[in-house]
């Protein structure tokens, strides 16, 4: 995997492009995060796996809004992808689809976005002859999708504060603190965010946790996190990376 960064005009909303190639086969584990992501496959084939381990073959462009759960993806041999990793509430400034409408979903990019374009980009990035070359064609495709350049401040304000407690916040204060409704504050988040407040809290959490020292009590974890006991922090654990907790922190490895 290699990353470039995207151009001086695209950096407020995207962090990173991530380029993935795989020789052979081969599956990630890939976690919930806390901003949608765009992929464009320009070689071989990328699946989904689903629990019962049935494979689902990706579009070459398509966009994953965040999720609850894990989610593994199959790269099938001499494959590779462009992920456009976006920064907080950066995925709004592009799309008019309010952004928790891709809870839980992976979808076609054409369905936000021109057909013929999309098309095109698929085309040259595949014939790009390195990754310079398809780093300024993904570069140009999304100036020209720009459209909400204006990020939404108490959102991401309210967000920091969420982060900056590791996820272990009472919504209802947020709220207040931003003078909103409790109501009226989640319709706002949801939109530019792609989740609700409570369930990016939840993501942050236990992205938090993972980031911990592996010798660290689980337990200790757990209580530290604010689980009310080990057995509700094993749950959420599993559900969260597809492990047990003993099993996880064995050899982490996730996206």
């Amino acid at each position: 995997m290699k990353t470039y960064l995207p151009s001086p005009s695209l950096q407020p909303f995207i962090q990173a492009y991530r380029i993935i190639e795989s020789q052979d086969e081969k599956v990630n584990r890939v976690l919930p995060d806390t901003t949608p992501a765009i992929a464009f496959r320009f070689k071989g084939q990328v699946r989904y796996l689903d629990g019962e381990q049935s494979a689902v073959i990706l579009p070459a462009s398509v966009i994953s809004g965040l999720r609850s759960s894990v989610r593994l993806i199959n790269y099938q041999p001499d494959t590779a992808t462009m992920i456009v990793q976006f920064r907080a509430a950066g995925a709004a400034a592009f799309l008019k689809t309010p952004l928790h409408e891709l809870f839980e979903h992976s979808l076609s990019l054409d369905h936000f976005m021109g057909r013929q374009q999309i098309t095109d980009l698929e085309e040259q990035l595949s014939a790009a002859p390195d990754d310079a070359q398809r780093v300024a064609l993904l570069d140009n495709f999304l100036l020209s999708q720009l459209r909400f350049p204006k990020q939404d401040a108490l959102v991401l304000h309210a967000l920091q504060q969420v982060h900056a407690v590791n996820g272990d916040l009472n919504m209802k204060a947020l709220a207040t603190a931003h003078y909103l409704s409790q109501d009226a504050f989640e319709k706002r988040f949801r939109k530019v965010m792609g989740t609700t407040p409570k369930q990016m809290a939840s993501i942050i959490r236990m992205r938090a946790i993972l980031q911990q020292p592996t010798g660290k009590n689980l337990t200790h974890l757990a209580l530290d996190a604010g689980y009310f006991d080990q057995a509700h922090f094993n749950r959420s654990f599993r559900r969260f990376t597809g492990l047990t907790p003993s099993a996880f922190f064995q050899a982490p490895s996730f996206w």
